[in-house]
């Protein structure tokens, strides 16, 4: 799938340890997201969804005059713009607040480049739509606005659960999802334990989309990480 209509989006950053906004900014610039916002305060951040409109705000929950939670809420008063949680906590009280507050998604410190981009994609595609339902593999095409695999003349239903297996993968483009990841989007917040499950759809979904299951060319494992998916441009 094309990333370049997401990577257009507005993004800003609200965090003030001066070395993890340079490094989040550089890891966004390199992925092609050019429109990058930054603040280092409630304050700050306040004024820079007012003034710069951003389609997307990740913020820390640890600020100087105060904390994400509460910057959120303030920003709720006129915005409506979706937000994800950053910081180094981890604890199921802060992740319960900031996604009782109605957050899109929650990210704790630290995290590999990659599942920040996934959480940055995958809410971006949820609120902003692009009309992109087919993806090309080698052996096949599938259609996810039918949720249906075309290959070699037949039509095959996906279950739901390859649908979301199929489609968090194709919105990596190319990319690998780490195996917590795919778990977490098929099975949800506790997804320890799944792996054997996982596998299991990983074999039924390559005997649909795969011309030799036994030789993937599109649905690649990489072995201690993931899986990734190869598409035919």
């Amino acid at each position: 799938m094309d990333h370049t209509f997401l990577q257009n989006k507005k993004l800003l950053l609200v965090d003030d340890e001066p070395e993890l906004l340079e490094m989040v900014t550089t890891i966004l610039s390199d992925e092609g997201f050019g429109n990058l916002v930054t603040a280092v305060s409630v304050k700050e951040g306040i004024s820079a969804v007012q003034k710069e409109k951003p389609d997307l705000a990740i913020l820390d929950v640890c600020l100087p005059d105060g904390d994400g939670f509460s910057l959120m809420q303030q920003i709720r008063i006129f915005s409506d713009v979706p937000v994800i949680f950053l910081t180094a906590k981890d604890e199921a009280v802060d992740r319960l607040s900031g996604l009782g507050l109605g957050a899109d998604d929650y990210i704790a410190k630290p995290f590999l480049p990659q599942e920040l981009l996934f959480r940055i994609y995958a809410v971006l595609r949820r609120c902003y739509k692009e009309d992109t339902p087919f993806i090309a593999l080698d052996g096949c095409t599938i259609d996810f606005s039918r949720a249906e695999i075309h290959k070699s003349g037949k039509t095959i239903p996906l279950t739901a659960k390859e649908y979301i297996f199929l489609e968090t993968l194709a919105r990596s483009e190319g990319r690998i999802v780490t195996v917590d990841t795919l778990c977490e989007a098929l099975w949800g917040d506790n997804p320890f334990g799944y792996e054997n499950s996982l596998n299991a759809h990983v074999r039924r979904i390559r005997e649909k989309i795969e011309t030799d299951p036994s030789k993937p060319v599109s649905l690649i494992t990489v072995k201690g990480l993931g899986y990734k998916l190869n598409t035919r441009k």
